[in-house]
């Protein structure tokens, strides 16, 4: 597999676009996973991105989409988010991306007033006409396990039915190791995704709440989890996700230690190539 970053570290750090771009190939990643809003993102710089990785030779692997709108109450909300989740499919395909990254959110109110069932067909309903538009545009969408008690899709069992009921090939899992920790997953539970995952986040946490720190700031047992995402013999990324880093300033030491133990990692399980 490929080790890649989301440029959210650099983003969230307030670095510009090109910075992050450029340490990035730096520092010795293969590919880039661009965390933008095609609704907002200017049309330089919509052009910049794409054409500053091509000449580093960083290809964009991935886009990350947060849509919780798209299981929202009114039906006006859900067709809105669906028009901008077509948009970051349509950005993919414009920089031959491989896939969308779709966080599709939570149950409101405690899961009480509107029937459970109901919030999540929503999220089926979407998610199918989505994934159809994705296999017109030869992509995926790779749907986020968010390890939140209120989640629609929050460990192995939930994410397996979800993309059972969307029935749809171009619709598959994304693993996130450290959500799957604090979701309490155990490695082995990852064996029901075989043929049914295209991307992988990394990053450490604290076991207790959501971190995205390096590999080694927590005390997230990535050897095992390592070891069943090999067998599921993915034809894709893990890309390392690091947000909020408590002194924007080291951002470059941040991101440089990441690698570093995220690539001893995957070559000790015998998974970067």
């Amino acid at each position: 597999m490929k080790l890649g970053l989301i440029n959210s570290a650099w983003v969230q750090a307030n670095q510009p676009t090109l910075f992050g771009l450029e340490q990035t190939k730096r520092i010795g990643f293969d590919t880039i996973d661009i965390f933008c809003d095609p609704l907002d993102l200017d049309v330089r710089e919509r052009r910049l991105i794409k054409d500053e990785c091509d000449r580093l030779g960083l290809p964009i692997v991935s886009l990350p989409c947060v849509a919780v709108g798209l299981i929202d109450l009114n039906p006006s909300v859900r067709r809105w988010h669906e028009q901008r989740c077509e948009a970051f499919l349509d950005l993919a395909y414009e920089y031959r991306a491989r896939n969308v990254l779709l966080v599709i959110g939570e149950y409101i109110w405690n899961r009480e007033v509107i029937l459970p069932a109901e919030q999540w067909q929503w999220g089926v309903d979407a998610v199918r006409r989505l994934g159809r538009r994705a296999a017109d545009l030869g992509l995926e969408i790779v749907l986020e396990l968010e390890p939140f008690p209120l989640s629609l899709v929050n460990d192995v069992d939930t994410m397996a039915r979800f993309l059972d009921d969307v029935a749809q090939p171009s619709v598959k899992a994304n693993i996130d190791i450290s959500h799957l920790v604090l979701s309490k997953v155990p490695p082995e539970a990852l064996r029901r995704l075989k043929g049914r995952t295209g991307h992988v986040h990394l990053s450490d946490c604290d076991g207790k709440v959501h971190g995205d720190l390096p590999p080694g700031r927590g005390v997230v047992p990535f050897e095992p989890y390592l070891r069943e995402i090999k067998n599921l013999d993915i034809d894709g990324v893990i890309s390392i996700e690091l947000e909020y880093s408590p002194d924007p300033a080291q951002i470059v030491a941040w991101v440089e230690e990441a690698y570093s133990a995220t690539d001893r990692l995957m070559r000790e399980a015998g998974l970067r190539n």
